[in-house]
């Protein structure tokens, strides 16, 4: 009796232990949609020995159109044909002689029409923010438990310091106030890092946002909110690499999930892609950026899955555009498809690659249509202007301010012809990886200034950073390295003694830089000689540069005393733009400027002048 008890209790357990290790841990994406252009669906399924397991779809208007195991024995890849498929659920059965797992997969209805999702265009302002450092709004995730870093410690610069889209979502209002039309957030997505992870570029989970920032909900709540006040929403999104603690890193699919470099290192010539003398073996090694595990977007699993994650996140919750990270280090050709399967769904959408690059010339490459790309275009829409802040900074903050310093600006602008779409051409002063534009405490605002007004009129699309109406400023070159330009707002916490969001909180400094911001961006707003018009600018003349920005028979024309002397400037070289008027207005001092055979500047002073 004994012996069969005990044969029971282990044939029992037995049969427990191998449904138990037949569970399926998740199928990515986590619900599709019906009516989607493109009818094929991936369904990445992680579970143990799947793949020992045959999938049966009986939904008549479900099609298996095939299923892929790969060296792992813990993942399955099913490809579905939904050009019949209607909203609800449906049933998959995975089948092992006579064990079945069964799996209840969701279709939801896709809305009648994207007109939501509107892109961004030249009329916006960019709004940059890493969430972790900008607002704690919601104190209850900040110690979430997590494997990795799920400690608040503020006093490190590179720990987890509680900001959140609770924290965002508060402010919404401010953004408004101050006059930017879009936010750009620092990634969302879960960074189960063992260091560093504030910033979010090792993504663990591609289809939910980190618990320390909030939930998949607090997302959709917070996009909602940005769109009901006018704002539009930049997600970003890293193909190129992921982080140590995702699935994929853990038990890796299979040996070509990921690149490897031949010289077990990568570089960073980003130059490799149009250099005509590039060997095979610097292409190859360039593949592996070694930001972290860089994943294989050459591989067509991969491939699908990442185009297929994008489109999820822009359904699921309306985001307007995506800011590709490390952008040439993916895979050409899966990029190039992304990019048009992205925009064949939402023809309205804008992606803006980070290309960083030292050269107009080799930025423009990336761009879309670009005449000298071998006749193979990229079709990326938009591209960041690397090259501009690397000057910028700079020319507008010399002291010395030598005549010959704004020649370099003109320089720079003289390139843009080759950008096939200049408009789409992001523009910035600084970003989260970079110096600030302002690299030590500001005692006046003469070089904030002219990098502000310049920034703002200038064709393109401008980007601010966080923390520059506040004049933020600093240097990676110091102790503490990017948590020095990664500085959290006072004022965005419930304990700090000050508080930079109102005014009564700020220097008279801060006030000035803020109001001068402020004015600028509201101007700009809806004027359309600035997102729209074209632009003739003239040579500097005693270190004074001038340009016009014009559309039909309207224009501005912005003066720039890059010298620390007055200047007084002869107005009959300009003649072509003044075109016989006689006055404008300053749109920042409301001064009417009168214009005759002279115009004096006062030193550094700059002049953006409606001449309507």
């Amino acid at each position: 009796m004994y012996r069969k008890i005990m044969v029971f209790v282990f044939y029992f357990l037995f049969i427990i232990g191998d449904i138990a290790a037949q569970n399926i841990n998740k199928i990515e994406p986590l619900f599709w949609w019906t009516g989607m252009k493109n009818p094929e669906l991936q369904l990445m399924v992680y579970g143990d020995h799947i793949s020992e397991y045959h999938p049966i779809i009986s939904d008549p208007h479900v099609c298996l159109k095939n299923y892929v195991t790969v060296e792992s024995p813990n993942y399955q890849i099913l490809y579905l044909d939904l050009s019949k498929a209607q909203p609800g659920f449906f049933d998959i059965t995975f089948v092992k002689g006579k064990k079945k797992i069964v799996y209840s997969y969701e279709l939801k209805e896709r809305k009648a029409n994207t007109s939501d999702i509107q892109g961004y265009d030249s009329s916006d302002v960019l709004y940059l923010i890493m969430p972790d450092r900008f607002a704690n709004g919601d104190p209850s995730n900040d110690h979430v438990p997590m494997s990795a870093e799920y400690v608040v410690d503020r006093s490190k610069p590179g720990a987890r310091h509680g900001g959140d889209l609770k924290g965002i979502e508060d402010h919404l209002d401010y953004f408004v106030d101050l006059g930017v039309t879009a936010i750009w957030l620092n990634p969302v997505l879960e960074n189960d890092a063992k260091g560093g992870s504030y910033h979010g570029y090792f993504s663990t989970d591609m289809y939910h946002v980190d618990r320390r920032l909030g939930t998949n909900e607090d997302y959709l709540r917070l996009i909602d909110k940005a769109h009901k006040k006018g704002l539009r929403v930049v997600m970003d999104m890293i193909f190129n690499h992921i982080g140590g603690n995702h699935p994929w890193v853990l038990d890796v699919p299979s040996k070509d999930w990921f690149n490897e470099s031949p010289s077990k290192r990568g570089n960073h010539a980003k130059a490799i892609f149009y250099d005509t003398y590039a060997s095979t073996y610097d292409s190859d090694v360039m593949k592996y950026a070694g930001f972290g595990f860089d994943v294989n977007q050459a591989n067509p699993h991969i491939a699908k899955y990442l185009i297929q994650n994008s489109i999820w996140w822009i359904e699921y919750a309306r985001i307007d555009a995506i800011r590709q990270d490390t952008y040439p280090y993916a895979d050409f050709d899966m990029m190039r498809e992304w990019n048009i399967q992205v925009m064949n769904e939402y023809p309205q959408f804008n992606i803006v690659g980070e290309i960083w690059t030292n050269y107009t010339i080799g930025t423009a490459w990336w761009q879309k249509d670009c005449k000298l790309n071998f006749g193979k275009s990229t079709e990326l829409k938009s591209v960041m202007d690397f090259t501009l802040m690397d000057i910028a900074s700079g020319i507008f903050n010399d002291k010395s301010a030598s005549e010959g310093q704004l020649n370099k600006i003109y320089d720079h602008l003289c390139y843009d012809f080759v950008y096939p779409d200049i408009k789409n051409v992001l523009r910035f002063l600084d970003n989260h990886d970079t110096d600030r534009f302002l690299r030590s405490e500001p005692t006046d605002l003469d070089g904030y200034k002219q990098g502000a007004a310049f920034l703002l009129t200038i064709p393109g699309t401008p980007q601010l950073y966080y923390g520059h109406e506040w004049l933020m400023y600093g240097t990676k070159n110091r102790p503490g390295g990017d948590g020095n330009i990664r500085l959290d707002v006072p004022g965005g916490w419930a304990d700090d003694s000050q508080n930079w969001f109102i005014r009564e909180g700020r220097s008279s400094l801060q006030n000035e830089a803020w109001d001068y911001l402020q004015t600028l961006l509201k101007w700009r707003k809806g004027n359309k000689i600035i997102s729209e018009g074209k632009m003739k600018h003239f040579m500097p003349q005693s270190g004074v540069y001038v340009y016009e920005r014009y559309l039909d028979n309207r224009s501005v024309m912005v003066f720039i005393n890059g010298s620390n002397k007055e200047v007084e400037l002869p107005l009959a070289r300009y003649a072509e733009s003044l075109r016989g008027r006689t006055k404008g207005k300053d749109v920042l001092t409301k001064r009417v400027i009168t214009f005759t055979e002279n115009l004096e500047l006062t030193p550094k002073e700059v002049l953006v002048i409606d001449m309507n």
